[in-house]
């Protein structure tokens, strides 16, 4: 080969070589999440909600959905539970709902129902009582019919006005199954009965599954929030929902993967990344065109130890405020449009004290104390589909009140 040969097929593999690294640092990045399997999101990503206790409060429900109107939150996440209205077998009473609908409906909100909370009657085999012995229990097998009924009378009283359902909490703890062995077969019929009653009555709503606990412990009193999901799956539960209900407490730095943590010597349920983890399970299942909702979002603030089960992963109000706004941007930065629906918690019940545990997961507290991760949510930018709101001063007029900004939706 001559010289001149030579110097041309160097040139010609330099030429690939740079052409080949190009490629490298042009392409676009890896979709690890298949986020673009999401074709047809049912929820605008991102979609902004909260979770607020209006039912047995009269005074403070419209202040509370004007601080949600304020924060530029399109959504309200409210239980109607069964309870309530059911009271007595057979007698259903629709008064409260329709009051709390029509003051969402007022603001220009949202409402995401979540379905849960048996009467008494409906579980006679149940031991204890609820709210002093477990959180919730599901229906004896013979009350499922009275289920699906409260479900498809809530959907067909108010079709086209609820925006979502999420049918049931957190069914992977005993603590929300009546103190028994969670049963992820026993939840599918459950859900299964209440789709179909939804889906009878109004077909345009949004149907979520139950949001999971990240938990680490197993069989009795817990399972594994990624074990039962892949038990959901295998019972082809994902035909009764439009969208995958998830939890994202967050125990750490928003920022810190399940991988990082695991190197670190902690467990990956104790992350708000813990998400991504479930999300795989979605993938591996052939469901990666389903949107995802993370339900629950928050950071605990009791760091006095009073209570060791909580005060442990405890933050001050100043690193709740900065870890939800670092949330809701590395969703907006990396989950969309596989996640929609992201709802913070929580507006506080009234009735809570500091003995509650949900106390110190709010954002304003019973007594109308606006904790700082209220004002930094309320004045953070706010990114959905294509449209943005920009960030605000926290004196601006916006942020006041005094100019009204038309929600992100």
């Amino acid at each position: 080969m001559n010289r001149l040969n030579m110097i041309g097929v160097i040139a010609g593999i330099l030429l690939a070589l740079a052409l080949f690294f190009t490629f490298l640092l042009t392409r676009p990045p890896a979709d690890p999440f298949q986020a673009s399997a999401v074709t047809d999101p049912p929820f605008t990503s991102l979609t902004y909600g909260i979770q607020t206790f209006l039912w047995w409060d009269d005074g403070s429900v419209g202040l509370h959905l004007d601080w949600v109107r304020l924060m530029n939150f399109s959504h309200v996440k409210q239980i109607f539970a069964w309870e309530d209205i059911e009271t007595v077998q057979g007698q259903m009473n629709f008064s409260r709902a329709d009051q709390i609908l029509g003051e969402v409906e007022r603001r220009d909100l949202k409402l995401v129902v979540r379905l849960s909370d048996a009467p008494e009657w409906a579980h006679p085999s149940v031991e204890g009582r609820k709210d002093d012995d477990f959180i919730d229990a599901p229906p004896d097998a013979e009350y499922m019919d009275a289920w699906a009924d409260y479900c498809g009378a809530v959907a067909g009283r108010y079709p086209g006005r609820i925006a979502a359902y999420q049918i049931w909490n957190e069914p992977n703890l005993s603590r929300e199954w009546g103190n028994q062995t969670p049963d992820a077969a026993s939840y599918v019929e459950l859900l299964r009965r209440c789709s179909e009653a939804i889906r009878a009555n109004d077909p345009a709503a949004i149907l979520i599954s139950a949001g999971l606990s990240p938990t680490g412990n197993c069989c009795e009193i817990a399972q594994p929030d990624d074990q039962y999901l892949q038990a959901l799956y295998d019972l082809d539960f994902q035909r009764y929902i439009d969208v995958v209900g998830m939890h994202a407490p967050g125990y750490s730095k928003p920022e810190l993967s399940p991988d990082e943590a695991e190197a670190q010597g902690s467990q990956r349920f104790f992350t708000f990344r813990r998400v991504e983890d479930l999300r795989q399970i979605m993938i591996e299942n052939g469901d990666a065109a389903r949107q995802a909702a993370i339900l629950e979002v928050g950071w605990h603030t009791d760091t006095s130890g009073s209570n060791p089960n909580y005060a442990w992963y405890g933050v001050s109000e100043a690193q709740q405020a900065e870890y939800l706004v670092a949330a809701y941007q590395y969703a907006v930065d990396h989950w969309r449009p596989w996640v929609g629906l992201m709802s913070a918690i929580y507006i506080a019940n009234p009735r809570w004290t500091p003995e509650d545990e949900e106390f110190w997961w709010s954002i304003t507290t019973p007594d109308g104390y606006i904790r700082p991760a209220f004002v930094e949510l309320a004045n953070m930018a706010k990114y959905c589909g294509d449209r943005v709101i920009p960030a605000r001063a926290p004196d601006s007029p916006e942020a006041l009140g005094l100019v009204t900004v038309t929600p992100c939706t």
